[in-house]
């Protein structure tokens, strides 16, 4: 049986895909996922959730999915959000590939997808959006946060979807202690998920 995670750099498990049918942003779409990503078989419910906030989003700027999986978050802010450039980012060669590949399917070409280390180090985001990978640990975790919520540009939000019992309230205090130039709540409970607003002021 394989070892990999979502989290995998280099997934080693035999390369799978198949074809699931999606819906985002109002279109249903038929994408490609495979095994070694995250929730491979179906667009998971806290994902799902998420996207119940689409409407949030700013349609210019610079939007960030962090952990991108095979890319639903990425393709429907692009699909809401057609002037805005979306930046997919995850560690999974085979999501960034299943990503790059469901962009060119839903035809959208607004979306940057690449490593972590590959987006420009002076970009700010207009908005940060994330089912962030909880499984990687809480030090991965932070570390991760860490990077990228200081990077929301001045009067931004960015919104994250966090199971209950994988720690939500407790990455909220967190979140909340660690960033003292970020307005942080929680703004919905859905099916045992949270989802949070960070604000810039």
């Amino acid at each position: 049986m394989s070892g990999d995670h979502y989290f995998s750099q280099e997934p080693q498990s035999e390369f799978k895909s198949k074809q699931i049918k999606v819906q985002l942003a109002g279109r249903e779409l038929t994408l490609e996922t495979a095994g070694g990503t995250f929730s491979p078989d179906h667009l998971d419910t806290g994902t799902a959730i998420l996207l119940g906030h689409l409407d949030e989003a700013p349609n210019s700027g610079n939007l960030l999915d962090i952990g991108c999986g095979w890319g639903p978050i990425a393709i429907a802010l692009a699909l809401a959000n057609p002037d805005a450039t979306v930046w997919a980012i995850d560690v999974n060669e085979r999501s960034l590939e299943l990503t790059r590949t469901n962009a060119a399917r839903a035809g959208v070409t607004n979306v940057k997808v690449c490593r972590p280390e590959d987006v420009p180090a002076d970009l700010e985001f207009t908005g940060i959006w994330s089912n962030p990978p909880i499984r990687v640990g809480k030090d991965a975790l932070h570390e991760i946060l860490q990077t990228w919520l200081p990077r929301l540009a001045e009067e931004c939000e960015g919104y994250l979807v966090v199971a209950k019992n994988l720690g939500a309230d407790s990455l909220l205090a967190w979140i909340q202690e660690t960033f003292a130039d970020l307005a942080s709540e929680r703004v919905e409970t859905a099916k045992s998920f949270r989802v949070f607003r960070v604000a810039k002021a």
